[in-house]
């Protein structure tokens, strides 16, 4: 198995399945000559030529749409959008097309695409290039989200997102893109969309998390338990739609307290949204409120404040012992 980071990764993927299946192609602003912003597409259009690694304009809405019609017609694209704040563009082809075309044709249609996407804070960029904007995405039906955390699950993920028969919106943490590397298994292979990752196996308190707040909290688990002798279970969702909440409910089963951990502002998260399924559900099972650990309701600062609105491992430890000592 090959050392990649997680840029590597997707790459890695990318060119797999373009070898194994003509029908998929990529396309965004400068995702072929140059390779991407964050060179998640360098060489493939040396492989694979211009016509299967596109570079459109600078216009997000129309490559989500070129897409959408891409897909109807038998074709399986890749869209590219080049920061997290640039998808809100695209917003209308996504929800308003993409996710409702199998509901509004009765089956008849629907569009394989994947929309890729660097997305959250943690590199000191400019506006609109920081944000955590998953839950939108959550929120509508016929989407499915998918937030890998590694090089060896993103690779997995993406290759099972562009297999996916329904529209994927595949959100990449860019402040992992090249934080480390680890062991990639060489040609394709798919880890399933629904399926979490249990990362750490615990007895006193369940951790929830995704994206690069998923690598945050595994490091923050591990300094806790050595501190305070604390056994936390770490559950790395990799996908929120679908939602793996069969391994959700028999962690928290068997701990009786729940942490969870996002990076985008508190009001209608994700978070939320998993503690409201854990109340309504597993009420009886629970020894302590659960306990939400985020950034704020507010947009995300400019780079000398970004420390500040981002979870770090005081405030995820905090939550940990504000669940245990309930």
């Amino acid at each position: 198995m090959a050392q990649m980071t997680l840029v590597q990764a997707i790459n890695d993927a990318l060119k797999c399945e373009m070898r194994q299946d003509k029908r998929v192609l990529v396309m965004g602003e400068d995702v072929g000559v140059d390779g991407g912003v964050f060179r998640a597409t360098d060489g493939i259009i040396n492989e694979f030529g211009p016509d299967r690694a596109i570079d459109t304009p600078l216009a997000e809405s129309g490559i989500v749409g070129a897409a959408i019609g891409m897909a109807v017609n038998g074709l399986r694209p890749v869209a590219e959008i080049q920061f997290d704040g640039f998808m809100t563009p695209a917003f209308d082809q996504i929800v308003s097309h993409a996710a409702r075309l199998r509901w509004r044709s009765r089956g008849r249609f629907s569009a394989p695409i994947v929309v890729r996407a660097p997305y959250g804070g943690g590199i000191r960029a400019l506006e609109h290039h920081s944000e955590s904007p998953e839950a939108w995405y959550v929120h509508t039906p016929g989407l499915k989200v998918v937030t890998p955390s590694g090089p060896s699950d993103a690779k997995g993920l993406l290759i099972a997102a562009i297999r996916d028969p329904d529209p994927v919106i595949y959100l990449e943490p860019k402040r992992l893109y090249r934080a480390f590397r680890e062991e990639v298994p060489e040609g394709a292979y798919e880890i399933p969309l629904g399926k979490a990752n249990l990362v750490r196996e615990g007895r006193d308190v369940t951790a929830i998390s995704w994206g690069s707040m998923s690598r945050l909290l595994a490091q923050t688990a591990e300094e806790v338990a050595e501190q305070d002798g604390t056994s936390i279970e770490v559950i790395d969702l990799r996908t929120l739609v679908p939602l793996d909440f069969e391994l959700i409910s028999q962690s928290v089963k068997k701990t009786g307290r729940v942490v969870i951990l996002q990076e985008s502002a508190r009001t209608c998260g994700f978070a939320s949204e998993i503690a409201a399924l854990i109340t309504e559900r597993l009420l009886l099972h629970l020894e302590a409120p659960v306990v939400r650990v985020s950034g704020y309701d507010i947009a995300i600062p400019y780079f000398r404040m970004e420390e500040h609105y981002l979870p770090d491992s005081g405030k995820v430890a905090r939550g940990i012992r504000q669940a245990v000592t309930y």
